[in-house]
């Protein structure tokens, strides 16, 4: 079999985004775009190796991911050029002579799937070049000018027409020879290496791989929201899903400090964390007298936990406290109850685990609700900390990464739990998560390697529905 060699071409500068940096740099859900590409290829078994073509001037800061992450398939970091075309001429010279499958891919096309890496090297044993394209929603039109008015000349069929994406694939002495040939045309532009194909070896058929929606390239302004709420979606339980035995090796030896593990989801996280070998250390109102909302006493239980073990590699916060009605009606004690438990707590433990989660390279894992997307008339204190969390939570994965502490966000839906019972009432436990089901994923994303991630755990439809149409998603 051919080996293949996915070639990441990340010459943007981002100056659609207004940004003083190139795009494949800036950061979403935590990390450069370009890591999470890189990230793609380096899972992907059907990728031999990797080569970053990346805009001059930038190349110590790619190589800089690279050693962080621990990419292994990253044989190379090379100067782009000034166009596509030159950026992949530089690409075959780097490659060299040997036959091999080629994969080209955007580097700004951070959330391209394995399914599409599979299929587009697969391909490749049949067809000598291949692109990834995705149906168009939208009727296309061409327009030309008259009299100074662009007017449609043509518009045509739309079950015929495709939107491009990347990667796209070849067999390396196919896109050589295409290129010696365009290399001889004075007339030659290219915007992409499917079109230089077409143009000088119109002969050799072009395979179109299903793409997928959700492989977005980043370019405009918005589309740095759109792909960082992507990734909160693609953030599930099933992702992140770790055996017993992987969590058994990957806890083993390491120090869990649970916030507010008395009951419900921070007791059952604890628990099933001690289970798999780790040492747990509660502190919570009830049981230690640790009042989250206060730093010093914070502070207190972290120096106690490090003392007793000699080292902190995990820290869960689930406290947090509930208050319905409305905003006029609220008394000053129960406003500064709500904002000091369930935000200023976040903020004190994060700040005061910091020390100790960097000289383990750890985690810290925070806990919101689904009305953080949407205030509710007489959830505005809950909801509006929830909403904060998140963003406190995706702000220190940005401003923690150098330091290698992860941070991540559990968003669960209606759980049962003491605090919900508190609030609602006995409600039918079909309804509902439990608070073992939120541990799992708790547990799965605490030890994995995402960071800035905001991970929703969800139930079948029925509850997904009963969730949206309820009163939010009280812990």
């Amino acid at each position: 079999m051919l080996p293949t060699v996915a070639v990441v071409l990340a010459g943007g500068v981002g100056e659609r985004l207004g940004l003083q940096m190139p795009k494949q740099l800036v950061k979403i859900a935590g990390k450069p775009v370009i890591e999470h590409t890189l990230a793609a290829f380096e899972k992907s078994p059907f990728i031999d190796s990797v080569l970053v073509l990346m805009t001059p001037g930038h190349l110590a800061e790619v190589e800089a991911i690279v050693a962080r992450a621990g990419f292994t398939k990253v044989t190379g970091v090379i100067a782009g050029g000034r166009t596509r075309s030159e950026t992949t001429q530089r690409a075959i010279e780097a490659v060299g002579g040997a036959e091999r499958k080629m994969i080209i891919h955007d580097a700004v096309r951070p959330l391209v799937s394995q399914r599409i890496i599979a299929d587009s090297v697969r391909a490749l044993d049949h067809f000598e070049a291949i692109d990834v394209a995705i149906p168009s929603a939208d009727t296309i039109i061409a327009v030309d000018e008259v009299d100074g008015a662009e007017v449609i000349t043509d518009i045509p069929p739309r079950g015929r027409l495709r939107r491009g994406q990347t990667p796209q694939g070849f067999r390396l002495s196919t896109l050589r020879k295409a290129y010696e040939l365009a290399a001889a045309d004075p007339d030659f532009t290219a915007t992409d290496d499917c079109g230089v194909v077409r143009r000088y070896l119109p002969d050799v058929p072009i395979y179109v791989v299903p793409g997928d929606e959700n492989n977005l390239k980043i370019t405009h302004p918005i589309d740095i929201h759109l792909a960082d709420k992507l990734f909160q979606l693609n953030s599930n339980a099933p992702a992140v899903e770790t055996s017993g035995a992987d969590r058994a090796r990957l806890l083993a030896g390491k120090t869990v400090v649970v916030f507010g593990g008395s009951y419900g989801i921070g007791k059952a996280t604890g628990d099933l964390a001690a289970a798999g070998g780790a040492t747990v250390l509660s502190f919570s109102r009830s049981t230690t007298g640790t009042h989250v909302e206060n730093p010093e006493q914070v502070a207190e239980a972290l120096r106690q936990a490090h003392a007793r073990t000699g080292r902190i590699d995990y820290v869960v916060n689930t406290a947090g406290v509930l208050r319905i009605g409305e905003l006029a009606e609220a008394e000053d004690a129960a406003i500064e109850e709500v904002l000091r438990v369930n935000y200023l707590a976040p903020v004190y433990i994060a700040r005061a685990a910091s020390g100790y989660l960097a000289e383990t390279r750890g985690a810290l894992l925070l806990y919101t609700s689904s009305s953080y997307t949407r205030g509710r008339a007489g959830y505005s204190l809950y909801s509006s900390t929830k909403a904060a969390t998140v963003n406190l939570t995706q702000a220190l994965a940005d401003e923690w990464s150098d330091r290698g502490i992860r941070v991540n966000c559990i968003n669960p839906e209606r759980t049962g739990t003491p605090m919900r019972r508190q609030a609602f009432g006995d409600e039918p436990a079909a309804s509902m998560l439990t608070a073992e089901e939120v541990a799992g994923t708790s547990v799965d994303v605490m030890i994995s390697d995402w960071t800035g991630h905001i991970v929703d755990v969800r139930r079948a439809e029925p509850a997904a529905v009963a969730c949206a149409e309820g009163e939010g998603n009280p812990l």
